[in-house]
Formats: C-alpha cells, sequence, structure tokens
C-alpha cells in the first residue's frame, strides 16, 4: 500500500492504474480512508506543485477504490477534483469492470450532476454503451452531447451525418427543446447555412428520423415558453428552417396569437407574418384575427404595430364586412404613445368608417378617440363623431412628498442587541442610520463592559471572513487593515472595530494609521475616503488604549445632520466625565453640526461657551462663523466628459485636523487615480454624511463614477442620487450634471435612481431646470448620454405628473439638438432625437406650455413622415395651441 500511495504522491496516474488492477475488492475498500486522508491534506494546499502532481492520480484511485455509485459519482464530481490531466479513458478503465446496472447508476448520477459539475461528457456517453442503458436526457448529459457531437472535431464530415449515425438521436432531440439557456451552443456549436443545427435538424424532418410533428410541436412550445435571445435566435431559426405548410400553420393558430402578443420581438415578428398570411387567404376569422390585434397594438414596438396596422388596412380593403369586428381593434392604437402611430390608426378608421353597420361601435370608436393626442382627437370630433374635448381644467403639477429624514434612535441598550444590530448592519446594507448606530453602540458597550460585548458579538465575529484560526492569519490581517489607503465604506468600517475588539490588530498599526502623515489615496475621492476613515481608525486606536464613552459625531438625522444642542449636551457629559475628546470625532461632529438655522445656531453657540472647555469654545467660533460657505464649482470638458472642479476653503486648513483638511482643497473629478480603489460605489451614502451641508463638494468628487453610468456602461453608482437630492447645501453644478449623467444612464435601475433625485429636487424647490436642460442637450450632442435613455428617464418622471418640470427640462436641451439639423436633407438628427420630441409634446400637451422653440419649426417642416418630423409638428400645434377662455 505504500507503493501505491508513493506512486499517486508522485503522479504516475498510469503505475497507480497497475496497482489497482492487482488489488482485490476488499483491498480497495480498505484502502479508501487513506485516500480520504490524502485529499483533506491536499486541499489545504491545493495549488503547490505537490497537490498538483498528485491530484490526478488521487482522482483515479478514490474512483476505482470505492463501492457504491452514489459516491464514486460525488467524487468525480467533487470541485476540487477537476483537474486536466486524466482522460475518461482511464476512469473507465478502472470502472468497466463494474456490473451493468451499477454502471447504469454512475451514468446517470453523473448525468444529474449541474453542467457546471464539468463531468466529461466522454465518461458519461461511454458508461451508458457500456451498460446498455437509456439515455439519460439531463441538462449536463444534452450540453455534453450538443458540444460533442456538434463540434467540427472530426474532418470529412459534417454535422447532419454524425446526427444520422447516433443510436440516441430522438431522445436527446427531444430532450435539446427542454435544456434552457442553450441556444449559444446551437449558433456555436456548428457552421451557419445547411450545415448548422437547424438545417440538420430540418433534414432529418425530411428524411423521417426524426419524427415532423413532435419536431415542430416542441419547436414551437419552446418559443412560447421563452428564454434567452440565443435561445429565441436558435429555436426560430429551426422553426423557419422546417417550412412549415399551410396546414401546420392553421392547425397552430392559437400559438401564433400567443407568440405575436407575448413573444420577443424577432419571434413576435414572425408569428405575425404567419397570421398575415393566413388572415389574406382568408384562412383566418375576422374574430380571431380582432383579438391578436388588440394584444399586438398594446405592444411598445412601433414596427410591430405598423405591420398590424398594414395588415388590418389590407383586410379591410378586401372585405367591407370585417369593419364591425376589426375597427374596434384599430382604436387600441388611439392610446399608442407614439403619435405616429396614433395617426396612422385614426386614418385608418376614418378611411372605413363609413363601412360599419353597428351603432355599438360607432360609439365605441368615438369613446377610444379620447385618447388621441389633440389635434387628431380634434379630426376624429368630425370623421368619427367624436365629442369636442372640455376645456381641461388649469394644470396642476404634482410632485412627490419633501421626504422626511428619519431620527437616529439612541444607540443599543444591550450588547444582545447591539449584537444583532451589528450583525444585521454586516449582513446587508442597512445606510447611514444603521452604520452610526451600531458604530455608537459599540463605543459605548466597550467602554463599558468589552467582556461582555466580545461575549455577545461572538455568534456575529465567528461568521466574519477574518476571523481563522490559521497561526499566520493575525499577522496578515494585521499588514491588510493597517494598511489605511484602501479605505472604508460601512461594513469594512464595523469589521475594523470587531477586528480591534478580537485582539488581532497590534497597537502599533492602530496608532500608525492616524499618526499625520500617513499613506493615503490620492484620488478624487481621496479626501472624502480618508476624513471618513480617520474617526474610524482613531476610535478602534481608542478601544485599544483608552475607550471613548460615546462618540460626539453620531447624527441626529439619516441625512448626517449633527443638531447643535444635541452635541452641546455631549460636549457636556464629556466634561463631566472628564473624557478626553477624540480629535477626528469631534472635526467630524463639527462638519456635521447644522448651521444653515441661525438662531438655532447661536443659541447653542451661547451654551458652547459657557461650557468652559477647549471644544466648547471651538464649536462656539464654528457656529457663529456663519453657514458653510460653497467653495467656486468650475465645469471642465473631455471628450465626452463634463466634470467639474471645487475651489478652496481656507478657513478649514486652520480649523481641522491634518486628515480632514483635504475636505476644503481645490479639488478636481479629472484627477482620478490609476489605481483608485473605491470603483464600487459602497461608501457614497457614509461620503455624502460627512458632509451633509456640502453635497456639491461630495458630488464634485464622485462626479466621474456617475459620468461612468453614462459613457461606459458602468452599473450602480447613480443609487446615490436620491441620497444627493434629500442632502444640504446648494444643489448645484456638480449636483446637476451627476443627475444628468443618471438620466442617461444605461441600466434601468440607475436611470429610476436619478428619476427620483429629479422628482425630490424638483419638490424641494432646489432644481434649476433651465440649466440642467441645457447640461442635457450638450450631453448628448457630445455623445455622453443617449437620447433614447433620456427619453426613457424623461418619460418615466412625466408619468409621475411633472409634465411642467420635465418640458422645462426639454425646453431647453431640445434647441441646441434642433440647431444641428440640416435645413434641407435628411442628414444631421441624432438617433432617438423623436422620441426627446414625443416626450416634449406629451408634457406641452398636458402642462399647457406654449410659445415658440427655437429651431423647432426647421425640424417640423422637413419632408417625410419619421417620427422626429411627426413629433416636432406635433409639439408645434401644442406650443400653438389656443388657450380656450
Amino acid at each position: 500500500m505504500t507503493t501505491l500511495t508513493e506512486a499517486m504522491r508522485a503522479g504516475r496516474t498510469a503505475e497507480v492504474v497497475g496497482l489497482l488492477d492487482a488489488m482485490t475488492d476488499a483491498e480497495r475498500r480498505a484502502f479508501f480512508p487513506e485516500l480520504k486522508a490524502l485529499r483533506k491534506e491536499l486541499r489545504a494546499t491545493r495549488w503547490d506543485g505537490p497537490s498538483r502532481r498528485a491530484y490526478p492520480a488521487l482522482y483515479v484511485a478514490g474512483a476505482a477504490c470505492q463501492t457504491g455509485a452514489a459516491g464514486v459519482a460525488s467524487w468525480i464530481s467533487a470541485a476540487d477534483m477537476r483537474w486536466p490531466g486524466v482522460s475518461p479513458a482511464v476512469l473507465l478503465r478502472v470502472l468497466a469492470g463494474r456490473e451493468t446496472d451499477w454502471l447504469a447508476d454512475l451514468a446517470n448520477r453523473l448525468a444529474q450532476r449541474p453542467a457546471t459539475a464539468q463531468v466529461p461528457y466522454e465518461l458519461m456517453s461511454a458508461l451508458v454503451r457500456l451498460a446498455g442503458c437509456p439515455v439519460p436526457t439531463t441538462d449536463a448529459y444534452v450540453r455534453g452531447w450538443v458540444q460533442q457531437v456538434g463540434g467540427n472535431w472530426r474532418r470529412g464530415d459534417t454535422l447532419l451525418e454524425r446526427l444520422r449515425t447516433d443510436p440516441h438521436l430522438v431522445p436527446l432531440v427531444a430532450a435539446l427543446f427542454e435544456v434552457n439557456d442553450i441556444g449559444g451552443l446551437l449558433e456555436w456549436a456548428a457552421d451557419e447555412g445547411p450545415a448548422g443545427w437547424h438545417g440538420a435538424l430540418a433534414q432529418l424532418t425530411a428524411e423521417g428520423p426524426l419524427d415532423r410533428r413532435a419536431t415542430v410541436d416542441a419547436c414551437v412550445a419552446r418559443l412560447l415558453r421563452g428564454g434567452t435571445n440565443a435561445d429565441h435566435r436558435a429555436f426560430l431559426r429551426v422553426l423557419t428552417s422546417l417550412a412549415l405548410t399551410r396546414e401546420e400553420q392553421r392547425e397552430r393558430v392559437a400559438d401564433w396569437g400567443a407568440l405575436a402578443s407575448d413573444a420577443v420581438s424577432p419571434v413576435a415578428s414572425h408569428a405575425q407574418s404567419v397570421l398575415g398570411t393566413l388572415a389574406l387567404e382568408g384562412q383566418l376569422t375576422h374574430r380571431h384575427l380582432a383579438d391578436v390585434s388588440e394584444a399586438v397594438l398594446f405592444r411598445p414596438e412601433r414596427k410591430l404595430v405598423r405591420a398590424q396596422l398594414v395588415l388590418l388596412g389590407k383586410v379591410l380593403a378586401r372585405d367591407a364586412g370585417a369593419a364591425d369586428e376589426l375597427l374596434p381593434a384599430v382604436a387600441q392604437a388611439f392610446g399608442h404613445e407614439d403619435a405616429g402611430v396614433q395617426e396612422r390608426a385614426l386614418k385608418l378608421a376614418q378611411r372605413h368608417v363609413k363601412k360599419v353597420r353597428s351603432a355599438e361601435v360607432r360609439v365605441e370608436l368615438a369613446s377610444a378617440a379620447d385618447e388621441l393626442i389633440p389635434p387628431l382627437r380634434a379630426q376624429a370630433v368630425a370623421s368619427l363623431g367624436a365629442a369636442p374635448a372640455e376645456v381641461a381644467p388649469a394644470y396642476e403639477e404634482v410632485l412627490p412628498l419633501l421626504p422626511e429624514p428619519a431620527r437616529l434612535a439612541p444607540a443599543a441598550a444591550s450588547v444582545v442587541e447591539l449584537a444583532e444590530e451589528v450583525g444585521a448592519a454586516l449582513a446587508s446594507d442597512t445606510g447611514v442610520t444603521g452604520f452610526e448606530r451600531a458604530l455608537d453602540g459599540l463605543v459605548r458597550h466597550a467602554h463599558r463592559d468589552r467582556d461582555a460585548l466580545l461575549e455577545a458579538l461572538e455568534p456575529v465575529v465567528s461568521r466574519r471572513w477574518w476571523d481563522g484560526a490559521d497561526p499566520f492569519h493575525d499577522l496578515r490581517m494585521d499588514h491588510q487593515f493597517g494598511d489605511s489607503r484602501g479605505g472604508f465604506d460601512g461594513f469594512a468600517g464595523l469589521d475594523l472595530l470587531l477586528i480591534t475588539l478580537r485582539g488581532k490588530l497590534s497597537t502599533a498599526r492602530l496608532h500608525a494609521a492616524i499618526r499625520p502623515g500617513a499613506p493615503h489615496r490620492t484620488c478624487v475621492h481621496g479626501a472624502l475616503s480618508r476624513a471618513f476613515d480617520a474617526r474610524l481608525w482613531e476610535v478602534a486606536y481608542r478601544i485599544r488604549t483608552d475607550p471613548l464613552p460615546f462618540l460626539l459625531s453620531t447624527p441626529t438625522w439619516s441625512t448626517g445632520l449633527l443638531e447643535p444642542d444635541e452635541l452641546v449636551e455631549r460636549l457636556d457629559a464629556y466634561r463631566r466625565l472628564g473624557a478626553r475628546v477624540s480629535a477626528a470625532d469631534f472635526a467630524q461632529a463639527l462638519l456635521r453640526v447644522r448651521r444653515g438655522d441661525r438662531p438655532a445656531a447661536a443659541a447653542a453657540a451661547e451654551r458652547a461657551a459657557a461650557l468652559g472647555t477647549t471644544e466648547g469654545r471651538r464649536l462656539a467660533r464654528w457656529l457663529t462663523a456663519g453657514a458653510p460657505v460653497l467653495p467656486a464649482i468650475r465645469r471642465r470638458a473631455s471628450g465626452p466628459h463634463i466634470l467639474a472642479e471645487s475651489g478652496e476653503l481656507p478657513a478649514w486648513q486652520e480649523d481641522l485636523p491634518d486628515a480632514f483638511r483635504a475636505l476644503g482643497r481645490p479639488s478636481s473629478a479629472f484627477a482620478q487615480s490609476r489605481y483608485c480603489a473605491h470603483w464600487s460605489g459602497s461608501a457614497h451614502p457614509h461620503w455624502l454624511a460627512v458632509l451633509p451641508e456640502l453635497r456639491e463638494l461630495v458630488a464634485v468628487r464622485i462626479l466621474r463614477d456617475l459620468s461612468a453610468v453614462a459613457v461606459d456602461g458602468s452599473r450602480g453608482a447613480a443609487s446615490v442620487l436620491p441620497l444627493l437630492a434629500e442632502s444640504g447645501g446648494e444643489a448645484g453644478e456638480a449636483t446637476r450634471l451627476c443627475v444628468a449623467y443618471g438620466l442617461g444612464a444605461r441600466h434601468p435601475e440607475d436611470r429610476l435612481a436619478a428619476v427620483d433625485a429629479l422628482l425630490v429636487l424638483a419638490a424641494r424647490g432646489q432644481l434649476d431646470a433651465t440649466r440642467l436642460g441645457a447640461d442635457l442637450g450638450e450631453l448628448v450632442r457630445l455623445g455622453a448620454v443617449k437620447p433614447l435613455r433620456l427619453a426613457e428617464s424623461l418619460r418615466t418622471a412625466a408619468s409621475t405628473g411633472a409634465y411642467a418640470t420635465v418640458w422645462g427640462l426639454l425646453g431647453h436641451a431640445l434647441p441646441p439638438l434642433l440647431s444641428d439639423l440640416a435645413a434641407d436633407g435628411p442628414a444631421g438628427p441624432v438617433r432617438g432625437l423623436g422620441d426627446l420630441l414625443a416626450v416634449a409634446a406629451e408634457c406641452a400637451e398636458r402642462s399647457g406650455a406654449r410659445g415658440d422653440l427655437p429651431h423647432l419649426a426647421r425640424a417640423a417642416d422637413r419632408r417625410g413622415s419619421s417620427r422626429l418630423v411627426v413629433e416636432a409638428r406635433r409639439l408645434r400645434g401644442a406650443l400653438a395651441m389656443e388657450v380656450a377662455a
């Protein structure tokens, strides 16, 4: 047995197989515990050279020395056993002597493993062949089969020829239509054209190995079920390659209707064309066509809607008796968001309304005309008998209720409750409120009873990644958390205090992090990160050396603001306790204390001066110095970016400690360090709470992150925008640009966050629509913001009832874009300008905006019926509409 172990450690797989062949089943079973021990040993040093040599031989030996198929399947598919260099043929050699039922059981167990287990298909298929059992049709087996049979690994034959000779063709093809997310493999695994999967399957149904009806039904059912875009492409290609006959199409009318209504655009377009052919040949009832049309005309894709209106027009032209059933379906398009679609639908209804026999249908058409935009509705009054529009009541803007900041509850009274709060804050993002309460609670209870706190925190700490048993772990932790340049977010900040309480950071490392001149990041976020981190490092150091009774800087409100009276009371408590104030904690308290309420600040300053302490006098001077003054913010363009730079706050260079002075120094969003570590954006809310009355100083430093959601398509940074809107101070140049980039973000969740911020600023009376609109226009012209994304954001904002607000933006964003249009010819308009004009037209109609928009007439007078031209004319008509007396 020693020889076998030595051979495994040396990586001599062939020798191991020979030794296993010479062993009896009992000897193999007896040797397996030694294999388990070796596996455990190698797992600890998996990537070392000796481990890499031994794993392949261990892999083979473990498969050979087990009795049960379940154990062998687990061994073969285990994550730590996935090593290259072991051929399936080697495994088959040590397994082939088993009974066929056992081999069949193993084949099925391996096939039932997820595809991510990477069990070789060659092994599974060989086991099936040896066992003579039915082929498994699991996800992993079918994927392996597609990759194996679809690869051009054999010269001189094609996919079709390989499929013809496959003994398990029928069950595997049937399973192919059931596997999710298989389309990518079908597209990649073979050449396009007849040599591809779609061509091969179509040929096999024609030749007979595959039942045609079953294949067609499976393909249609797969498309009805939905899936990824690759799935839709692949199975639609299969369906079209099957070239269904008219009879086969008629048998599946209900399926085509469901696909046209709900499937993705390419599939819906195919189903629509099939239904159109049947309808024009008289093989589709008017009732069924009307039902399908109502669903299709409700879809947002203009191409599909226009095609359906064309089809309805052709049927109505051929059969006068169809008007009573089809025109109500046409009227569904009266409420479409595209004015061009509304116009097409109205013209179609006007052309055929005389054919209507039912009075009820005429009434229904007249009623549906209420959904038309005002110019079209005026036409419907005469042609469809619609009622004249009533005098609309005076427009009233609907904006969200002003968000109320939440007041922080006192810190947890017991260590058990605190441990639960810390665990919750570490498990999920509890925001500034959860972080600050947990932070203050840890400081308070570390001062009162450190041992009781550690005991209560044990269940939380034991689950943290850094709480390991490695004897060198504490040294590595000391090095990692001793590097103060990395920066913290809420999670890491709490971890720092827990690590300190646990004794896993040396006092020397903690002291090095708080000394003046400690290394820090020089990126644009560096000042915010350093200020946020400084308090955490100093608190951690004081927990080790001289615990604080509580924090002075814990905010009163969720925005980070601290009421001045509350800070005075805390300083008074420090005075009575004889506690030494932490410099970073007090500096953060000064930056958070509310100074905008001048009477309250003056009264608190008087009380602070009366304390007779150094900190009391500093607070009094700070409060009487007046509300925070915003330094100059300048904008600068570079390529597709428009970023900002801020000036200096000289007073902060004297009143604040070293770690906080950079907040008042000049800053530029162009000063992005190549090695910036603040890529996640998780610290953004906490940075806003560092300067709750000066959001512009935060906005100028996170502006590049916000520009990336639009220019580079990054995700998530815009989630801070609602908090930015709820923060304090002027909403100036940097804040506006942050919101502008968010409105043009690539991802919908980022755009929704920007819409929320836009509405909050409007509700607070802090939105400069003129300047934000001009910024949006400039960003679109530079290519930083895509018009289609911006149109979607503004349409969402307007739909909440903020039509006047959105019109105020578009009224200043559109002129520079319209001015770029050439006086003649189609060249010039940016893609998506028609969508922006559509939103502007709806906002003007609903809000009653009137007047002239520069350069709009030039766009409206262009030839053609493109969406840009149609919406420009609509907007011009809305702005020129007479106001009813």
